[in-house]
């Protein structure tokens, strides 16, 4: 579904990204995770083709991103408030995703039903802007804005940022029964263990631009990435796949 090939980003000295090898297959749950500055978000934004690699390549359906617009049709994404318009109130806003996306009226509003216990009466119904609302209740909006159109894939950049408990747990519970109804592919990215454990099929560990470690998920492979926060990072450690 996503490749990346001999991918490399950079930003003056500093490696963002630097990926030989990477494939993300239909229908699952991948789980990027790492500390601050590990490159995770500046990955999403390679494969967004919000940022042009230095070398290498991100395919998606076996096309690079940034050689053809193919990918946009099936492909939903959230990464921070940029991606809203915020002067539009919610209503509005996902007015707007449903006409680009050809989505009729009562169809869009039975798909915003289903995010009701997330939405929590805080953001439908309040005659605010997105600009007026919470980082907490924006996150959402974009989070539904990016699901709404049932993309085959969607990408999220640390999705429970800003969000109390309560609306976490809601979070895992749409993306659980997303997942289940569509079987669509969902990469996420989070610094927080605990929740990337409890949703992915597979996990990734990220660390100064590279994949150092690449599991399948169950408790051995989370008690590896959990004893390697645990120690003192190794700039010596070369990057490999665990099964």
């Amino acid at each position: 579904m996503i490749s990346l090939e001999n991918l490399l980003k950079k930003f003056g000295s500093t490696t963002a990204v630097d990926i030989e090898s990477l494939n993300i297959s239909s229908g699952e749950i991948f789980g990027l995770v790492g500390n601050n500055g590990a490159g995770k978000t500046t990955l999403l934004r390679l494969m967004l083709d919000l940022l042009k690699p230095d070398r290498g390549f991100v395919r998606s359906k076996d096309k690079p991103v940034y050689q053809s617009e193919h990918w946009k049709k099936y492909t939903g994404s959230f990464i921070d408030n940029n991606f809203l318009i915020e002067f539009l109130k919610p209503e509005e806003y996902f007015d707007f995703i449903g006409f680009l996306n050809e989505i009729e009226a009562v169809d869009l509003k039975l798909r915003l039903e289903k995010f009701e216990t997330f939405i929590n009466s805080e953001i439908l119904g309040t005659n605010k802007y997105i600009r007026a609302l919470s980082s907490g209740n924006k996150q959402k909006v974009g989070i539904i804005g990016a699901m709404i159109s049932k993309p085959e894939i969607l990408i999220l950049d640390e999705p429970f940022n800003f969000l109390d408990p309560g609306s976490q747990s809601s979070l895992k519970q749409n993306l659980r029964r997303y997942h289940e109804e569509n079987t669509k592919t969902i990469i996420l990215s989070s610094h927080n263990l605990s929740h990337i454990s409890e949703l992915c099929t597979r996990v990734a560990l990220m660390e100064k631009g590279k994949i150092i470690k690449d599991l399948k998920n169950s408790e051995k492979a989370m008690n590896e990435i959990e004893d390697y926060f645990k120690l003192p990072i190794n700039p010596g450690l070369k990057p490999g796949v665990t099964e």
